[in-house]
């Protein structure tokens, strides 16, 4: 254990360590950290811990500043972090959100198996790549108008829905259905429209990815079986984007914003980078009005690679893509603040709560979940690396007295991106890859050394944390068949 946390860190249980109030001057609650002894030492090399302190510090934060197992450095907020504020005299951050507003993973599962694909992988990859734009500033294959913009930030994927790219059963099975309300276009700067109207329908560059997935494992039949998983080698697709320009320049544009708010109403942070205004003020609720219509631009674009993805393995397959069961499984956020009513001590309250690199995970029961889930919960779908695995689990009723119903998010960077392409230069990494039966398509042989499997935790390490920490229970495992990557 670092020397510098070793007398700082509380030891709860086996899977979580607090930081107490004694900590830090400011601190208003304690933060607590889920991870096994092992992953702690990883998470205390860097920063993270200090931003989970210093996110305890916010006006109006309730319970505990929280970091998940796949936690790592972020702008302000640790990416792994969860933390609410009361509404009433709390803050709303946009550092809480980051810079990818509604970065978030979607599932697609198909009656195809590892044998039916694996024979024409390597036309199905290429097809891929070359049907969804991707990579650092690519455009979208989709042009639209201002007034056409404004509609889809309003819209989410319902807009993309409404153009033909895909079907109202897709709407269904997304968070928010794919379609936040209280979204305000007028709040979204001309800038970030700009920077956003060439983007519809691309996947970016980063950690960002296409995945053709086999099932490996499954934990819980029953579960898997409402999603459409029957067994071991049944293949499914994972898509993983968010609001790309458009949402990057809102949390630049509000980063500004907030910054004047806090000196309008004295407020006091341990870092500048924690930015923030009160929910309820005029540059709250402009904030909250113009991330909405940000995470409608990533739901609406999600939606959109899905009609390629779907459109791409009917040609290959030369069957339509219903016949194939290209069905939604269910699409989460990563990066969001949600105003939600949670039970504190024994009341409901209104709450704003941030997830940065976390995801909802909401139980068995619940009403803002599909009906065709409610009997087991919310899936909660946690890519790992292009070179290992990926999971499905369960939301949790502890995850929703614990965390505001929240577990991680993925894997977790354990490297700088310009440190891993430093440790691996001169490594052909697609060529390792195909040794191993996984094909990748990326525009640059450096995006794949920043996105290689040593860049990454052990997501079945992280998985492994929430499910004993009770937060998310496994249902599926996957491992990597073919990956297209900006």
């Amino acid at each position: 254990m670092s020397p510098r946390w070793g007398g700082h860190l509380n030891k709860i249980d086996d899977y979580r360590w607090e930081i107490p109030v004694s900590y830090k001057a400011g601190m208003r609650v304690s933060g607590v950290i889920y991870a096994s002894e092992k992953m702690l030492d990883a998470i205390m090399e860097e920063q993270a811990l200090e931003q989970v302190a210093n996110v305890a510090c916010l006006p109006g934060i309730v319970r505990h500043s929280f970091a998940m197992p796949d936690i790592h450095w972020g702008y302000g907020f640790a990416i792994g972090g969860v933390a609410a504020t009361d509404v009433r005299d709390g803050v709303v951050s946009p550092g809480g959100v980051g810079y990818d507003i509604n970065c978030g993973v979607r599932v697609l599962r198909t009656d195809l198996t590892e044998e039916d694909v694996r024979p024409k992988l390597d036309e199905l990859v290429n097809m891929l790549f070359y049907n969804i734009p991707s990579g650092v500033g690519s455009e979208g294959k989709i042009k639209v108008n201002d007034k056409e913009l404004e509609n889809l930030l309003m819209k989410g994927a319902r807009w993309a829905v409404e153009k033909g790219f895909g079907i109202k059963e897709d709407l269904d099975c997304a968070e928010e259905n794919g379609e936040m309300k209280g979204a305000d276009p007028g709040k979204v700067s001309s800038k970030a429209k700009k920077r956003g109207i060439t983007q519809v329908g691309s996947l970016g560059s980063g950690n960002h990815f296409g995945e053709v997935a086999v099932v490996e494992e499954i934990y819980n039949p029953k579960a898997a079986g409402a999603m459409g998983i029957n067994g071991p080698g049944q293949v499914l697709v994972f898509i993983h984007t968010g609001s790309r320009g458009l949402g990057h320049q809102v949390c630049d544009d509000y980063l500004v914003t907030m910054a004047a708010a806090m000196k309008k109403y004295n407020i006091t942070i341990p870092d500048r980078q924690l930015a923030c205004s009160l929910v309820n003020s005029p540059e709250g609720q402009d904030y909250l009005g113009a991330m909405r219509a940000a995470a409608n631009f990533a739901w609406a674009n999600r939606q959109c690679i899905t009609h390629w993805t779907r459109e791409t393995f009917s040609r290959v397959f030369n069957k339509s893509w219903e016949s194939l069961g290209m069905r939604l499984i269910y699409d989460v956020a990563h990066n969001m603040a949600k105003i939600e009513e949670h039970n504190v001590n024994g009341k409901n309250m209104r709450l704003c709560v941030h997830r940065k690199g976390a995801t909802r995970a909401f139980p068995p029961g619940s009403p803002h979940i599909p009906a065709r889930y409610r009997h087991i919960g919310q899936p909660v779908l946690i890519p790992g690396d292009m070179g290992r695995y990926s999971f499905i689990s369960t939301g949790t009723e502890r995850a929703l007295q614990e965390t505001w119903g929240s577990t991680c998010h993925g894997a977790g960077r354990m490297q700088s991106r310009h440190a891993a392409k430093k440790a691996l230069k001169g490594v052909d990494i697609k060529a390792e890859l195909a040794r191993r039966g996984i094909i990748v398509r990326a525009t640059s042989s450096g995006e794949l050394a920043e996105e290689a499997s040593s860049a990454y935790k052990d997501v079945a390490e992280v998985v492994e944390v929430t499910q004993r920490a009770g937060l998310s229970l496994k249902v599926v495992k996957s491992r990597p068949m073919g990956v297209i990557k900006g």
